[in-house]
This record gives C-alpha cells, sequence and structure tokens, in this order.
C-alpha cells in the first residue's frame, strides 16, 4: 500500500506517519464542515428559484443539524468496530451522494431527502469524535496541540469556504457552487482511501511519543446508550448538555445558517457577508487554538463563563453595527475568537468527570446537545423571519442564552483529583 511505503520513507527522515494521519483528518474535517456550512450560503437563490419560504428551508436544514449532533456517539462506537477508513470513506461518499443529487431537485422533501438526512449523516460521522479519536490513537506527545488544531479545522471548514462558495453561486448558479464542494469531497475521499489507516500498529509504529510497545486493545464493551444512561445521572453531564445546546443555538445553529440572508435584508451582498463569515473563521483558527492552550492553565469552568458571556454580549451588539462591512468586522473579530473556543475546556470537564475511557462517548452526547440547539434555533430564526420579517429577535435570544449559559456552568463541581487528560 502507498500508506506503508510513505510511512517508511517518512521514518528514514525521523518524521512520524500520525502526522499524515492528522492531515488527512484535518482535510476530512475541513470540506466535510463546508459541505454542512454551504447551505447556508444557498438559501436565497433556493428561495429566488423554487419559492421555498425561508422556514421551509430551515427545517431541513435543521435536520441536518439535529443528525449531524446525535449521529456523533454512535459514529465513535462504529470506529472501533469497524475502522477509521470504513466510517470515513462512508461518510464521505454520503456527503457527495446528497450534495450531487440535489442539483437535479423540484421538490422540498428532496432537499429533506438529500440536505437534510444524507448531509447530515455524513457530517455526522466525521464529528469532532473523528479528530479526538485520531489524536487520542496516534499521538502521545502533542496530542492537545493535534486536538486543538482539529477541532478549529472543523469549524473553519464551515465559513472559510463560503465567499468563494457565494461567489461561484452569484455568478454561475447554486448548481456550480455545489460542484466544486464535491470536488472538494472528491479529493478528500481519494485521500482517505490512500493514506487513512486505523492504528500505529498497521504500519508497525509506535504513537507518537511513545517509547514502549502499547498491548493491542481489546474490542470495545462500551454501549453509547449504557454510556448515556450513566453519565445522565450525575449534574455535570446535565450542566454542559444544556450549556453546549446553547453553544450550538449561537454559532452554527443561527450565524453560519442564517447570517448571509441576514446581511441581505439589510442591503448587503452574499459575497461581503460571506467575507465576514470567512474573517470569522481565520479568529477562530486563532482563538479555539489559543483556548487548547488556556484549558491546561486555567480552571475550565471561569473560560466557558468568559467565552459565554462575551460571545452573548456580541450578539447582543450585532444589530447596532448597522451592518456596515466596518461595523461587521468588528463583530466578527470578537464572535470569530469565541466561535468554537467552547470545545476545549468542555471536553476537558467531561475527562475530568468521566475519565479518559468514557470521554469520548460521553462528550458525543454533549455534542449532541450542541447540534440540537443548533437545529432548533435554525428552525426558530427561519420561522420568526417568515412571520415577522426580521431575524433580530432570534439574536437578541441567543444573545440571551449565552449570558445565561456564562453563569450555569459555574455550578459544575470539579473532582478533587482528577484522571490523566485525554
Amino acid at each position: 500500500m502507498i500508506s506503508t511505503v510513505l510511512a517508511s520513507q517518512l521514518q528514514r527522515r525521523n518524521i512520524h506517519y500520525g502526522w499524515v494521519m492528522a492531515a488527512v483528518t484535518f482535510l476530512v474535517m475541513l470540506t466535510t464542515a463546508c459541505a454542512l456550512g454551504a447551505p447556508g450560503v444557498l438559501m436565497p437563490p433556493l428561495e429566488k428559484e423554487f419559492g421555498w419560504t425561508t422556514a421551509d428551508i430551515s427545517g431541513a436544514l435543521a435536520l441536518r443539524l439535529i443528525l449531524f449532533g446525535a449521529i456523533a456517539p454512535f459514529a465513535a462506537a462504529l470506529m472501533l468496530r469497524f475502522g477509521l477508513k470504513r466510517v470515513v470513506s462512508l461518510a464521505l461518499a454520503l456527503i457527495v451522494t446528497g450534495l450531487g443529487l440535489s442539483m437535479l431537485m423540484t421538490q422540498m422533501w428532496q432537499l429533506v431527502l438529500l440536505w437534510g438526512i444524507c448531509v447530515g449523516t455524513g457530517a455526522g460521522m466525521t464529528a469532532i469524535v473523528l479528530g479526538a479519536t485520531v489524536a487520542t490513537r496516534w499521538f502521545t506527545h502533542r496530542r492537545g496541540l493535534v486536538i486543538g488544531l482539529l477541532t478549529a479545522s472543523s469549524a473553519t471548514g464551515q465559513l472559510a469556504f463560503l465567499p468563494l462558495v457565494a461567489r461561484m453561486s452569484e455568478s454561475y448558479g447554486w448548481r456550480a457552487a455545489l460542484m466544486l464542494v464535491v470536488g472538494l469531497l472528491g479529493v478528500t475521499l481519494t485521500m482517505v482511501l490512500l493514506f487513512l489507516r486505523d492504528r500505529p500498529s498497521d504500519l508497525g509504529l509506535l504513537p507518537y511519543g511513545e517509547t514502549e510497545t502499547l498491548p493491542t486493545p481489546p474490542p470495545a464493551q462500551l454501549s453509547p446508550i449504557g454510556v448515556l444512561g450513566e453519565a445522565g445521572r450525575t449534574r455535570t453531564f446535565w450542566i454542559l448538555f444544556a450549556s453546549f445546546f446553547v453553544c450550538g443555538a449561537s454559532t452554527n445553529g443561527l450565524i453560519q445558517t442564517h447570517f448571509v440572508s441576514l446581511c441581505g435584508d439589510y442591503g448587503m451582498a452574499a459575497v461581503t457577508a460571506a467575507g465576514v463569515l470567512a474573517m470569522m473563521g481565520i479568529f477562530d483558527f486563532i482563538g479555539t487554538i489559543g483556548s487548547g492552550w488556556l484549558s491546561d492553565r486555567f480552571d475550565s469552568r471561569w473560560l466557558l463563563f468568559w467565552y459565554y458571556g462575551l460571545r452573548g454580549l456580541s450578539l447582543l451588539y450585532l444589530p447596532h453595527t448597522d451592518f456596515t462591512f466596518g461595523g461587521l468586522s468588528l463583530f466578527a473579530v470578537f464572535y470569530g475568537l469565541d466561535w468554537i473556543a467552547t470545545v476545549p475546556p468542555t471536553l476537558k470537564l467531561t475527562a475530568e468527570k468521566f475519565g479518559r475511557e468514557k470521554a469520548g462517548m460521553v462528550f458525543g452526547w454533549i455534542f449532541a446537545g450542541h447540534q440540537l440547539g443548533a437545529a432548533a434555533i435554525a428552525f426558530t430564526a427561519g420561522y420568526i423571519r417568515t412571520t415577522y420579517a426580521t431575524y433580530i429577535p432570534a439574536f437578541l435570544i441567543a444573545g440571551g442564552l449565552c449570558l445565561f449559559a456564562a453563569f450555569f456552568v459555574l455550578l459544575i463541581v470539579r473532582p478533587k483529583a482528577t484522571p490523566a487528560a485525554v
């Protein structure tokens, strides 16, 4: 296999194959996140061509967000049973199928099936749990750095490609924009088939930074439902679940889905609005990696307090920007730094409470709460705009929820002695 030859050549140069795994995983999470975020940019042309309302389209987009989160804990179990390459390849094939066939759609039920179910399921199988799995299996040293980079790639991918998608849609139509995304996913699938491997032992390697041979882990006995039942009996789980519900409601469910349409209501071109989103993506990349560094040094509860508090204030400030590029740029900087900075401290609190073995699956369920919040606000914001011809109440609601979450997370009681970090 190509990966075996490449691993051998890299080893001669003292380069671990884990960095290839990290690069391929980065590409997977980046492009699948792009596929998840693109529909928000394409909402206006769909409304124009098919006469569908914002509420109609928002329902389909809300379904994809629900599945994106609900699949996550089960995706972790599938990766343990069937391996990374099979699960990731299937996920990419589902997304390509959903986006590709949607170029032929004419009915609303087809939008629900293709963008809601196919894209939502495929994206859920390559969500944050994929990054956590690769970082844990392939890295002992630099694991925190890798998790931070992969988490940032997922969030940034939802924003960074949007100006290009918007420009393609504006110049050549929304179908041409989808062809661009499908092409990116096709390249990613090729890289997965060529280079993705399950464990370092498949190549005769140890995890990066490991000096002693590790025993091959036995087949996982953890059940996603059983883990949920155990975690659900704790206060910490429900606080983290509720706070991540607010996180989803104030990020990809609202901004990613409706920001371009919101700016359009105030006369801003879709390409310009997507440029503001791309700016958020750049600052998100910085903020998420910085958050990982901070979570190793400070109390994660207080980090979450500041993250949610500042995000809430930025959302309450948004209606006062006058929706000029200059005013929105200031919003993009502060909001972008905070876009998904909540992930590292939330994951750390999860690991402290539930331990290394169960942390990934428990976090998968907490992430499901994130996507439930995203789906709820995606539909609610669309309904508000259709009914009242304005998005502003939805953004004020999200800002208020963030301020509530800022104080709610302080109710978490940290254990006196913490297990090793994931």
